[in-house]
Formats: C-alpha cells, sequence, structure tokens
C-alpha cells in the first residue's frame, strides 16, 4: 500500500465511501436507519485508514534513518476523545464537515458520541498525551508506553450532594482506535524465586524460576503529528492469561475455578489505579508496574537486535524517559536482561542502564514519593529486589568513600530505607539514571535544595529543569475554535507549530475593534459551555457574568476549600449590600476526589451544600451563582477553558509541581488568580506582573509559617469576614439538618495548624479578588490583559518542553517531515 498524502485526506468523495463501507463491512450494519454512533464508527475508521499508511511510511524513515530512538514511559495517558484530534492535525476538519453534513450529520455531534479514553487521571497523564502530539509533530522518533486499562479512574457523579464512583467503562462498545499486535505477545513473570547456578565458565549467574505467567499483548493508538507528516503511537500493554480455562475442572462442575486462573492474571490491566489499600490491591499496583516495563523492555530489546546482537551501542540507539516513580522499577529489570539473559558483566550492565534512562519527578508530595515494602517486593519480584539490594550495597560505598562517618547521609540516600524496610523507588530513579528533571523552576529548585539535596551535591549537573507545556493545537485550535479563528485571521496560522508567534498579537491588545472581537470569541464560548451545563446539570448559568472556574484533582493543598471561603464571604457581603459594586460573578468548581480521600469528598459536599444554599437565595439572584460541574475530564475541559473568564489556580505555594490547567486557561485568554507557585511563577514572568492576579505567601514563606506554628484561631479573632464564613459552615448553615457535616473539616484547619495555610492566604486572596472585581467592571481593560495573556505564552508550547527533553536529555535531532 503506497504512502497517504495530503491529496488523500482531502478527497472527500473517497472519504464518504469509506465510511459507509466500513458501516457495512467493518461493522455489519445497515445505512438505515441513521444512526450517530453507527456514522461515528464510520468516520473514524475511515480516519484510521489514512492514519495507518502515514504511520508505515513515518517507521520506514525511523528504520531509514538509524536514529536513536525515545520511549517515555508513562503509568498514564490522558488524551481524551481522538476523533476531532485526528482531524484537526490531519488538516481534515473542512472536508470532513462536508461528508458528514451530506450524510445527514453535523461532525460536531458524531465528535460527541466518542467517550474519553480511560487511560489516565490528571496532570500527569495530560501531559504525557500532549508530549506525545509535540513528538509527532516535531518528527522525533518516539513511542508512549502504558496500559491499555479496561476501565478509568471511575465516572463520577454527585448524588445527594455527594461524590458516587461508577465504573468507567470506556471500551464497553470497543475503540476503533485499538489496534491489536496478537504477533508480538511477551511473557511477563511474577512470584517464584531466583536460583543460584555457575554458567560453563564458572560464573556465579541467577536464573528466575517457578513463576506464574501472564502475556502482555501490545496494543497501539496512533498519533498524528500536526499537518499529518509523521504518525507515531501509544504502544498500550493488555494483560491476558497465559492459560486458558481449564477444561477438567469445568466438566467436573467448577465453573469458576475453570477461569480463575484467567480472570486473575488478565485484572492487571482491569483497572487504572486500583484501591492500594489492602494488601491484594498493593501488590496488584506493583504488578501493574512491572508489567509495563516487563513488556515495554521486551519490545525494546527485541527492536535493538533487529540491527544485531550487540549491546555496545544500546544507550546511544535508546532513551527511555521515565514519567515519575511508577515506571522505575524498570532500572531493575533492564540490569536482570542485560546480566541473567544477555550475561554482560555488571559494571558494564550497570553503565549502559545510567546512560539509557532519565527520570522526571513530578511532585514533592510523599505519596507520589512512592515506596515499596521489601517483603513485597521480594514475594513478586524475586530477582528485582536482589538487584535492587546490590544496587544500594554498591551506591552506598560509593558515599561511603566521599563522606566517611557521614551515618546520615548513608540514611538519606540508601535506596532501601534499613529503618522501614522499603525500598525508596525515587532514590533508585535517581541512582539509576544520567538525567533528572523537575517540572517548573520553582519544583526543580525545591528538588535540589531540599528533597534531594543530598543527591543533588554528589552528582553535580545531574538535575535539571524542563518546565511544562502544552500542545496548542489541541489546547487552542481545537479546544476554542472562535478564539483560534480570530487569531489565525490577525497574524496568520504560524502559531499552530511556532507558539511564540502569538507574540504578534501584543499590538492588537491596544486596538479597541480587536478587543471587541476578542469579548465576542469569549462570549461565543461561555454560550456553548452554558448549553452544556444545562444540558449535564439542568442548571442555567448566565454567559453575562464573570466565569470563574477552578477545575483540577481534588486535594487539601489545591485549596477548593479556599475558593469556598471566598464563595461564602461574597454571599454574605451582597446579601448585607445589594448594591455594592462587584460584576455578577458564576463559580464553576469540578474535580474527582480518590475514592478513599475522606477529606477531599467531604470538600465536594461543602461544596455542593454551599451552591444549593447560594442558588436557592433570592438575595444574590443574578449576582451569584456556583456551581460542581461532575466528571471532570478532557472533554469537559475542551468546554470550560475557552469559556473562563478567570483562572483559580490557588496551591499553597511550594506543594504544586508545576501545573498544565493554568497554561491551557491562560492561552486561551482567562487571567489567572494564583499563589506563587509552581508554573504561576513562570507565567507571572512572561504575560507580566500586571497582568495576573497574585496573592499569598511565598514557598519559603510557608515553610517558615509551618515552622513557627501557625495560630489559626488568632487569624479568626482578627478578621470578622473569615470567622463569619466558618461559623456558617461549622454550625449547619448550609445544611440545617446535619450541623455537624463539615467538623472533620473545620477541626483539620482549627486544631491541627492548617498546614495548607488557608486562613493565612484568606485575606490576601479576598484583596486579589477585589482587584478581579475591579478590572472586570471594565470590559475594555479586562480584554487588553486578556488578548496580552494569550499573546505572552509562547513559552508554555509542549513542542518547546520537547525540544529541550531531546536536545539536552535525550540526545536526539527531530527527523522532521
Amino acid at each position: 500500500m503506497p504512502p497517504a498524502s495530503l491529496s488523500d485526506f482531502h478527497d472527500l468523495d473517497s472519504l464518504g465511501e469509506d465510511i459507509r463501507r466500513h458501516i457495512l463491512s467493518n461493522l455489519g450494519n445497515d445505512l438505515y436507519p441513521p444512526d450517530p454512533f453507527r456514522y461515528f464508527s464510520g468516520l473514524a475508521y475511515a480516519i484510521r485508514d489514512r492514519l495507518i499508511r502515514m504511520w508505515l511510511a513515518t517507521q520506514t524513515s525511523y528504520y531509514d534513518s538509524m536514529s536513536k530512538r525515545l520511549y517515555y514511559l508513562s503509568m498514564e495517558f490522558l488524551p481524551g476523545r481522538f476523533l476531532m484530534n485526528y482531524i484537526t492535525n490531519m488538516g481534515m476538519e473542512a472536508g470532513c464537515r462536508e461528508v458528514v453534513s451530506r450524510l445527514g450529520y453535523a461532525l460536531d455531534d458524531l465528535a460527541e458520541e466518542e467517550r474519553d479514553a480511560g487511560l489516565g487521571n490528571g496532570g500527569l497523564g495530560r501531559l504525557a498525551s500532549c508530549y506525545m502530539d509535540s513528538i509527532a509533530t516535531l518528527g522525533i522518533p518516539g513511542y508512549g508506553y502504558g496500559i491499555l486499562y479496561d476501565y478509568g479512574l471511575f465516572h463520577q457523579t454527585i448524588v445527594g450532594g455527594w461524590q458516587e464512583e461508577q465504573a468507567d467503562n470506556w471500551r464497553r462498545h470497543g475503540s476503533p482506535w485499538v489496534i491489536d499486535r496478537v504477533e508480538h505477545l511477551y511473557e511477563v513473570r511474577f512470584h517464584g524465586r531466583s536460583e543460584p547456578y555457575r554458567d560453563d565458565k564458572g560464573n556465579l549467574r541467577y536464573r528466575w524460576v517457578d513463576a506464574d505467567t501472564v502475556m502482555a499483548m501490545p496494543c497501539d493508538i496512533l498519533i498524528p503529528g500536526y499537518g499529518g507528516g509523521q504518525v507515531t503511537n501509544m504502544r498500550l500493554w493488555a494483560a491476558t492469561s497465559s492459560q486458558e480455562f481449564s477444561l477438567r475442572d469445568f466438566n467436573q462442575g467448577d465453573f469458576v475455578g475453570a477461569m480463575q486462573a484467567k480472570i486473575l492474571s488478565e485484572n492487571i490491566s482491569k483497572v487504572l489505579y486500583p484501591n492500594d489499600e489492602p494488601v491484594a490491591g498493593k501488590e496488584l499496583r506493583l504488578k501493574q508496574q512491572y508489567f509495563l516495563v516487563a513488556a515495554t523492555l521486551r519490545d525494546i530489546v527485541r527492536r535493538h537486535k533487529k540491527s544485531g546482537p550487540s549491546f555496545e551501542g544500546f544507550a546511544d540507539q535508546v532513551a527511555i524517559q521515565l514519567n515519575d516513580t511508577h515506571p522505575t522499577i524498570a532500572v531493575a529489570e533492564l540490569m536482570r536482561v542485560l546480566v541473567d539473559e544477555e550475561f554482560l558483566g555488571w559494571d558494564e550492565a550497570w553503565d549502559i542502564c545510567r546512560r539509557t534512562f532519565a527520570y522526571t519527578n513530578h511532585t514533592v508530595l510523599p505519596e507520589a514519593l512512592e515506596t515499596w515494602p521489601m517483603d513485597l517486593l521480594g514475594r513478586v519480584l524475586p530477582r528485582h529486589l536482589q538487584i535492587i539490594t546490590e544496587i544500594d550495597r554498591r551506591f552506598l560505598a560509593e558515599v561511603a568513600a566521599r563522606h566517611p562517618g557521614d551515618g546520615g547521609k548513608l540514611a538519606r540516600m540508601a535506596i532501601i530505607d534499613r529503618g522501614s524496610s522499603r525500598v525508596r523507588m525515587a532514590n533508585l530513579a535517581i541512582v539509576g539514571s544520567h538525567a533528572v528533571n523537575g517540572v517548573a523552576r520553582l519544583h526543580s529548585d525545591i528538588l535540589r535544595e531540599s528533597v534531594f539535596k543530598d543527591f543533588d551535591a554528589f552528582y553535580p549537573g545531574k538535575f535539571t529543569n524542563v518546565t511544562n507545556g502544552i500542545t496548542p493545537r489541541r489546547w487552542l485550535l481545537q479546544a476554542n475554535p472562535a478564539l483560534a479563528r480570530l487569531i489565525t485571521e490577525a497574524i496568520g496560522e504560524d502559531w499552530t507549530r511556532d507558539l511564540n508567534e502569538l507574540q504578534k498579537l501584543v499590538p492588537l491588545a491596544g486596538d479597541a475593534a480587536f478587543r471587541e472581537s476578542w469579548r465576542a470569541a469569549k462570549r461565543e464560548n461561555k454560550k456553548r459551555l452554558a448549553r452544556y451545563v444545562l444540558r449535564k446539570t439542568g442548571l442555567g448559568i448566565n454567559p453575562d457574568t464573570l466565569f470563574d472556574a477552578q477545575f483540577k484533582r481534588m486535594h487539601e493543598y489545591k485549596r477548593q476549600f479556599l475558593n469556598i471561603l471566598h464563595a461564602v464571604t461574597l454571599y454574605n457581603r451582597l446579601r448585607r449590600d445589594p448594591g455594592l459594586a462587584v460584576p455578577p460573578r458564576t463559580v464553576l468548581i469540578g474535580g474527582k476526589a480518590a475514592p478513599g480521600y475522606f477529606m477531599a469528598k467531604r470538600i465536594i459536599r461543602l461544596i455542593t451544600a454551599v451552591s444549593e444554599k447560594v442558588n436557592a437565595d433570592p438575595a444574590v439572584k443574578g449576582r451569584l451563582r456556583l456551581l460542581f460541574l461532575p466528571n471532570y475530564c478532557v472533554s469537559q475541559a475542551e468546554k470550560v477553558i475557552p469559556a473562563a473568564d478567570l483562572s483559580q489556580q490557588i496551591s499553597t505555594a511550594g506543594m504544586e509541581a508545576s501545573g498544565t490547567g493554568n497554561m491551557k486557561f491562560a492561552v486561551n485568554g482567562a487571567l489567572t488568580i494564583g499563589t506563587l507557585d509552581g508554573a504561576n511563577i513562570e507565567i507571572m514572568q512572561e504575560v507580566g506582573e500586571d497582568n495576573i492576579f497574585i496573592f499569598g505567601l511565598t514557598a519559603r514563606e510557608v515553610e517558615a509559617a509551618r515552622a513557627n506554628g501557625v495560630d489559626p484561631r488568632r487569624r479568626l479573632r482578627d478578621d470578622p469576614e473569615l470567622a463569619e464564613a466558618l461559623d456558617m459552615i461549622g454550625r449547619g448553615y448550609f445544611v440545617p439538618g446535619e450541623p455537624d457535616l463539615f467538623a472533620p473539616i473545620l477541626d483539620n484547619l482549627l486544631n491541627h495548624g492548617d498546614y495548607y495555610c488557608v486562613t493565612a492566604d484568606y485575606r490576601a486572596y479576598l484583596e486579589a479578588q477585589d482587584r478581579v472585581n475591579a478590572l472586570y467592571l471594565d470590559p475594555e481593560a479586562w480584554s487588553r490583559k486578556s488578548i496580552l495573556n494569550t499573546a505572552n505564552m509562547g513559552y508554555f508550547s509542549s513542542d518547546r518542553a520537547v525540544l529541550e527533553y531531546a536536545r539536552n536529555i535525550w540526545h536526539i535531532e527531530p527527523l522532521g517531515e
């Protein structure tokens, strides 16, 4: 089959015929009566046909160039829906709209038939997907590797004000985008034991025996670069049993037992982030991580051996990026493959490992600095525990030689924590990699100066920074067509490949006619979101109000509680002074709380309780409205972000690694209210201090406040509005029948030190919100700052971030088109 060309993409007659052919032949359905899901599927398969042809051509170019390749390992990707992204990147939108119109449909309606892929949860997975877009667009020979989960995290609903979790069976109707590669099944082992033996030269060797086995089947999802020139793929592993059901057990009446081994082994790829509170959950999570790593390294070694059996040039041809600590067991696995299966010496294998791996740290939160109990690791992966123990022994010998007698340093830097008998995966990743990076300048500074201070001193130059970025194709061109059209008409379309081109908008911020068009595009997006909210919740929102948005994972450090305190305070002010000179405001909040995160789920209940009271009060009707939008996901973000006027990025300083939601909102013209945390600092530097609302303690001030002891009750005594808001929450004003419902939140705040500095930042936050109100009452001034925000966001392109990785960490040159 010859490679597809762009002219093939735009052949409307063949596209229409392909849609009909797939409905008839691939789906086995009639064309009539018309069914939107049926026609979505036909269109999807027609698009996939074209993608496969481009993918084959891209793979041929990779092999012809003999280029070094990148393998990006991530336990999650968060691609959202695929159809419109594919169509946008392939330049097919106009043609597809015309073709499906001839078939009696609107393209937007067909796109709504697709479910979000349940392959990720939050910023970590979305970043990985943005990077895959840039890898393809820039022509970097690279692949994403992950797991093909049958079920996503969960589908969130709100029942009686509380979050409820339902299974996210995103593949229940199949997926036209998943290509099964049954010809490359790999065996993955668990349990068993490590057996020593002597090889024919008398060397002591080890082999893994008596293990349980699971088969990993590769499934590809194609990722087109913008313009259709390059197509790469995510390779996602699905677990399949090495044993089919036992016919003997079945015939003896043990119907469940006949299938038990198959079901248990296939659980590995069943659910994204299984509950790891019970021991069985912890073991499943560890198995998932090793399953990804073992299958991926098998694939990498297979591909490498196509050019010969030697591993001498392995690290010159292979770059493996560990996206956070989750895939870190890859360090031990590659050592096992090289030493036990390829029979390299330890020192040679270790040199290859350290030159191959690079590690991205995404957080300083304890729960993300992953550790594993030694007994669990030894039971599930017995040979790997031996290897990690040897890595640790050799590393500590190096540390002791350079710092004799410093037992504290040895204890802090050890991979195996002797006190808790746990393996510190972040330490293993650092020791086993040639580069370690944070994802914003502040975050990287904290890693070097605090979290991994000993390692930074021990490995000068190993720690670096690559500030996160977002793809402008998904988050502006596709998600915000109204604004994208306006920008392209004003400055041309080069910004889609070079986001720095948005700088050409700066002079237009002073143009009254352009500002008016800018406001019109924003209002169009707000109307679109209002229709979505009405459809999803049955509640109306007014597009002629300030849309104030906070959408992110529910966590105490992200401080949705601080947002609610402002909403309660504003509610009180409006009730007292109906003529208060503030713009009408719609506060929109969304995000999922982990199923076992008691406090985050309680905060969701507080949000819904306050919204029920505020929205029903005629005293503030038309002035203040508050909504919690359930089941935040990529497709919802694509509607919320373009419509937002104000972006809430109010995490406790020093706790957000970077954030990418802050970038998405700002590039779409929302003004940020936020702390000096994560990438907010760099956004402020790029857009200008006059075009962002910064408030609150800095990271160092937060650290000092905690060290000195925060006294929240003193702040209550000094701030009547804060005291009033907390009293209303505490005495059951918002849920009269359950006065103690929110007592745990207040107890955590008032009696346990206010760790997240909510009371410390409350007054500064309100003052920043007052500045927001004053500015929004001047539409021309607001529009000018909105334009300048978009114009100065070029640095936050994922293209820039990926190029930094490629040049400074992976040492890979883009192939281009």
